[in-house]
């Protein structure tokens, strides 16, 4: 097995993480910067890729190191085309180019890190991973909305995201499931619950349900974006005059907890406020904030044990996920009548996820 390690790149609409794994998945390096594509001026990435990559990099591509054996990006949308890690090329670049309208912050932002590290680095192997990738097993009776059929024809369908981490965390769940001698896999609800929120229903190791559609839009209450709203609203915004960057905008960043709070997104400091901050005074939009957001998680997960028909083991992942004490609390309390599952924690690891993926498709050939 070669002893060079592999660079995994996330690109996140508000920070770039770079993770430095072996072979056998041990990080090497890990690091990230705050950086946001809405915030950036042209050229902004590329100063701090330049700045930063070559020196982190120093030991392994400098006179003496032994090289990277390749580079993975995670690529949250892949569309129809794309269900596992693929090398790139000028043809794949290409095709995820076009689905930049479905993603714009995050695969924009990718392709601008591959472009940048096929000039950098041309002979670097580099090799793309897809969110969506997990959700290739879902039926059609999940990933079909009831829109006119010209509509369905032009491929609009629910695609479902967060797929790496849940895909992780599924992995992560097994291991543990039959280290404790049980046979099988468990019927799982992941839950995604950070910036962006979204729950997985999965059996036997493959997704067959999820609350994220066309795009990570769809489902939870999530940080700044709205989830899932009547239709009819947004319609009757149009006719009101909005447009649709500013719709796009109230939607994806002016939604969420943030919106209803009207203070913060952070649910750190939601929980804080809601208590009664510094001053002692309760913040009513802070407690609403976390009131929508447990609600719509509950009837998610609801919806999610319905699919499985029962559910063994519900895994929390994500900065909320992973940290929120008071939520763990809470779920137990309110999801006694779904008695007997277990409630785990699995800390996140996409980066990891993508260096698996890319080294089992190399060997696939």
């Amino acid at each position: 097995m070669s002893e060079q390690p592999l660079l995994v790149l996330n690109a996140g609409s508000s920070s770039l993480k770079l993770s430095l794994l072996n072979v056998a998945g041990e990080v090497l390096v890990r690091e990230q910067r705050n950086w946001s594509p809405l915030a950036s001026q042209d050229g902004d990435l590329e100063r701090l890729l330049e700045t930063w990559l070559p020196q982190t990099l120093a030991p392994w591509l400098g006179p003496g190191g032994q090289g990277l054996l390749l580079v993975g990006h995670r690529v949250v949308h892949g569309g129809l085309r794309f269900s596992e890690a693929t090398p790139l090329n000028a043809e794949v670049l290409k095709a995820i180019e076009t689905l930049v309208p479905l993603a714009p912050l995050h695969n924009a932002v990718a392709l601008r890190l591959m472009r940048w590290l096929g000039t950098w680095q041309p002979q670097l192997p580099q090799w793309a991973c897809f969110d969506t990738a997990f959700h290739a097993s879902l039926g059609a009776e999940e990933f079909t909305y009831a829109i006119p059929a010209s509509w369905r024809r032009q491929g609009l369908r629910r695609f479902g995201f967060h797929g790496l981490n849940h895909q992780h965390v599924s992995e992560v769940v097994q291991r543990r499931w039959r280290a404790g001698g049980r046979l099988g896999s468990p019927r799982l609800i992941s839950a995604h619950l950070g910036a962006g929120c979204s729950l997985c229903a999965i059996a036997a190791g493959r997704s067959v349900a999820t609350t994220m559609g066309f795009t990570p839009m769809e489902g939870l209450v999530m940080a700044s974006r709205s989830g899932s709203i009547d239709p009819g609203l947004l319609l009757h915004q149009l006719r009101q005059g909005l447009s649709l960057a500013d719709l796009d905008q109230a939607l994806n960043h002016e939604g969420g907890l943030l919106g209803l709070s009207e203070r913060t997104a952070d649910m750190r400091e939601l929980r804080r406020l809601s208590a009664g901050g510094a001053d002692g005074c309760v913040d009513p939009g802070a407690q609403l904030a976390i009131a929508v957001f447990r609600h719509r998680l509950l009837q998610g997960i609801g919806a999610m044990a319905a699919s499985l028909q029962g559910v063994d083991v519900i895994a929390l992942t994500g900065g909320i996920g992973e940290h929120d004490g008071e939520l763990h609390t809470e779920l137990v309390a309110a999801l006694s009548w779904l008695h007997p599952f277990e409630l785990l924690t699995v800390s996140a690891d996409e980066e990891g996820m993508v260096a698996r993926s890319c080294l089992a498709a190399m060997a696939r050939g």
